[in-house]
């Protein structure tokens, strides 16, 4: 059933179900009132199904529907290690609490039907009793198998799932004490009775580093391998243009053309062209034309808008699309003809776009250059000055026009959060050997500057032309958490302005605070905090602005190898400039954007979210190597268990509050610090302390530290008395 009729259908459903002569009923009674045919009552559950995970209607445990009450939900369950859980309803801005006894049978990730029976007051959540579970979100997941003599058990790489699975001895699948297993659930279990499993796949032992990372993309079902039918239809790309393909495009095989990526990039899909003359500078951006090569409702589009995006993990990258294509003939290779679809913009020297143009072409990249050696080149390194003799011109010329669009957009009041990566080095076995902040240069600058002005130009493009769309929207956030971040940055001196009771910011606000925490040591901690308080960036169908870059129009244009709202906005463009955008195919990409707006939007999530646990799997395990270590670190966050923090390589670990043994610390909620009873002694964010690591636990990737106190002080805490500087201990 197409998108259409199923909204049509739940629409018909909707108001059948609100007739004030309608009393609840079964599916099968509903068919009959309505006179759907057996053979198309399969549709009928579907459209049920749907309305109900909508939370627009509910069904009782006798299998009567009726519409939902206020007070009833449908959202996502996400569990805890201490049995509670909260449950995430779109279009609620804060999560709903579960307290363990309403929790019911409900598992982590399933997404159920809940009942608000407290409302949210103030600071505090709404508090809510699971119903029923509309649909179980996890079918697998990965753990550490134990072996007991007449059964087996797996211990859950994800702590939130609060449980131990149960394995039949005829389920083990061979797996031995400490090996790393992927589990499938069989049964999910209650309050009383563990959930069942059956081991499917034996990834390596718990001690193999690369197994660990392999149970993180499992976990996430990220698909690692291709079908046989998208290796196929990758095969069948050629490998290079031909004359016929080019025919009709704007030709750029004559400019100076670069690519400039980090030095392990494979997958080039952004070039640029620049020139200066009469007063205007002319960029040219050329994005990889991938929809050229992936039709629409192909295998290989299929494949991209289930994978939504490329994950990028510490020692592997899984391709949104095979690397035939994300490598080869869409990649923008150095000396390669290459079709690309370009967003052309004359721009003056106040970074005004006067005029611009979308279009189809060919382009033959000269160069391919990395951050490093055009960082090199604008740091007037001589060497590399030499070696690329030919385009230095052009890269000062980027510098100047960088500068301009950079300034502008300080001007309107775009945030730069400006805190160093993470940048984790592996051996050969997947150990990791380094950890370091890796910081951003000129040249990533630069080319971000020119990325954004594309997006920028291209949004509004589209909504003036009134096109179906995809935007990258970014709001505003919500009062609380200004709240907190205004508490939090208080005990370091800095404050915010806000409007409207506290619950309106302009993004001028956020950039002065990030200008005066520019070049302080809590600098990177400001900038992190800020970024935490807003509201996570998504794709959406309406233009509603951004708020961290400040804009009014924006999307994502430039990245279609690694992006499916990138891909699917060119396809867009591209029909557009045919002149193919007809009410047919408006009406079709009415009918699914939202659809893949919300799809790409939450598979987007799920990467960031495998990437971060790799780095914290690397991280702790690097850690695990330099137990009794001493470092110099700041705390990043306080809170009353204890301290978080944060290393100069970017580790983070966390001080216990019961292990701080010099005094009786208590915390303070409002303004965010832990004060010693009898000392006065106060820790606060932003403080620099000398702490050593104790303790590393791989499971739960965390990493605990402990204060160091000198010598003197541990005489002190010791009893033994100092006299006139000198140490004497007594008996």
């Amino acid at each position: 059933m197409d998108r259409k009729l199923l909204n049509d259908r739940k629409k018909m459903l909707i108001e059948f179900m609100s007739d004030k002569n309608y009393r609840p009923m079964r599916a099968r009674d509903m068919a009959t009132l309505l006179g759907i045919e057996r053979e198309k009552r399969q549709e009928l559950h579907q459209v049920l199904d749907e309305l109900a995970a909508e939370g627009k209607i509910t069904c009782n445990k006798r299998g009567h529907y009726r519409i939902a009450e206020p007070d009833i939900k449908a959202g996502i369950f996400r569990g805890t290690t201490r049995g509670f859980g909260f449950v995430t309803v779109e279009g609620m801005e804060k999560d709903v609490y579960i307290a363990e006894y309403n929790t019911g049978t409900a598992f982590h990730e399933d997404r159920v039907e809940i009942q608000i029976i407290r409302p949210a007051s103030g600071s505090k959540s709404a508090e809510g009793k699971v119903l029923r579970i509309l649909e179980h979100g996890l079918t697998e997941i990965t753990g550490v198998y134990q072996k007991s003599r007449n059964f087996g058990f797996v211990v859950p790489d994800q702590q939130k799932l609060g449980t131990d699975i149960y394995i039949s001895k005829s389920r083990s699948g061979g797996a031995m004490t400490g090996h790393r297993v992927v589990v499938k659930l069989l049964d999910y279990g209650d309050l009383h009775k563990n959930p069942e499993g059956e081991v499917i796949e034996i990834l390596g032992h718990v001690n193999d580093p690369k197994a660990d990372i392999l149970a993180i993309v499992r976990s996430y079902s990220i698909p690692e391998e291709f079908s046989e039918e998208v290796m196929e239809a990758a095969q069948e790309q050629p490998d290079s243009v031909s004359e016929e393909e080019m025919a009709g495009r704007m030709d750029f095989r004559a400019f100076q053309t670069v690519t400039i990526d980090g030095e392990d990039a494979k997958d080039l899909d952004d070039a640029i062209t620049l020139t200066y003359e009469g007063g205007l500078y002319h960029l040219g951006v050329h994005i990889a034309d991938v929809t050229h090569y992936v039709k629409e409702g192909s295998a290989l589009d299929r494949s991209a808008l289930e994978r939504g995006t490329s994950v990028y993990l510490v020692d592997r990258v899984i391709p949104m699309l095979p690397h035939r294509l994300s490598n080869g003939i869409c990649s923008l290779n150095q000396g390669e003809d290459r079709l690309a679809l370009s967003c052309l913009m004359d721009i003056n020297e106040k970074g005004e776009i006067i005029s611009h143009c979308i279009t189809e072409s060919v382009i033959r990249v000269d160069r391919r250059m990395s951050y490093t050696k055009v960082a090199a080149i604008l740091d007037d390194d001589k060497e590399a000055q030499k070696e690329y003799e030919e385009l230095v011109p052009m890269f000062l010329c980027m510098r100047s026009l960088s500068q301009i669009l950079r300034a502008k957009r300080r001007k309107r009041g775009s945030l730069d959060f400006d805190f160093p990566e993470s940048k984790i080095r592996l051996d050969e076995e997947g150990h990791a050997v380094s950890v370091e902040a890796y910081e951003r240069n000129e040249a990533t600058d630069l080319i971000e500057d020119f990325m954004l002005a594309a997006n920028e130009t291209v949004a509004e493009d589209c909504f003036w032309q009134e096109l179906p769309f995809l935007y990258r929207v970014h709001e505003e956030p919500d009062g609380e958490k200004l709240l907190q971040l205004s508490q939090m940055i208080a005990g370091l001196g800095y404050g915010i302005k806000t409007s409207g009771a506290g619950k309106e910011l302009h993004p001028k606000e956020i950039q002065k605070l990030l200008a005066k925490a520019s070049d302080t040591p809590e600098e990177a901690f400001i900038s992190r905090i800020a970024l935490r308080s807003m509201k996570r960036a998504r794709y959406s169908t309406e233009c509603s602005g951004h708020f961290g870059l400040a804009a009014r129009y924006y999307c994502h244009f430039t990245s279609p190898i690694r992006r499916y709202p990138d891909l699917q906005i060119h396809r867009i463009i591209k029909e557009n400039l045919h002149g193919d955008m007809n009410e047919a195919r408006i009406q079709h990409y009415q009918d699914i954007l939202d659809g893949v707006a919300q799809k790409t939007s939450t598979l987007e999530r799920r990467a960031d979210d495998a990437e971060r646990d790799t780095e914290k799997l690397k991280k702790a395990e690097y850690m695990a190597d330099r137990i009794g270590k001493e470092y110099e670190g700041m705390v990043t966050s306080i809170t009353e268990w204890g301290m978080y923090v944060e290393l100069p390589n970017t580790v983070e670990g966390l001080v216990r509050l019961n292990e701080m043994i010099d005094d009786y610390y208590y915390f303070d909620r409002h303004h965010m610090t832990l004060t010693g009873e009898s000392t006065g002694k106060q820790y606060g964010i932003g403080t620099r302390l000398k702490v050593m690591v104790t303790q590393v636990d791989l499971q739960s990737r965390s990493v605990l530290f402990s204060l160091c106190y000198s010598e003197k002080e541990l005489l002190e805490l010791s009893g033994c008395p100092v006299d006139g500087g000198n140490w004497n201990i007594r008996d």
